[in-house]
């Protein structure tokens, strides 16, 4: 067990990198919400609520701190953030 959770988080900051800050603020609401769902309650059902609770929170929280920014898709099918055109 200890060797998966130090493979993940050698591993989590690579999946993180390509990521938008819209994306990044998701999946720490996420995995807050989830932590403090589980520690809360101690329920697998309340981490999956925490979890997404969490990310529909700061997906709305991240979208109202830039505000005139714009995800778009290269032709390579990356995303990234710029002004809106």
């Amino acid at each position: 067990m200890k060797n998966i959770i130090i493979a993940f988080l050698l591993v989590a900051p690579l999946a993180l990198a390509s990521c938008t800050r819209t994306e990044k603020n998701v999946t720490l609401g996420a995995a807050t919400g989830a932590v403090i769902g589980g520690v809360v309650t101690g329920k697998a059902t309340a981490v999956v609520a925490g979890a997404v609770i969490g990310g529909v929170t700061m997906a709305f929280v991240s979208k109202a701190k830039r505000p005139g920014y714009c995800v778009y898709r290269d032709r390579r099918g990356r995303l990234h953030e710029a002004r809106c055109r």
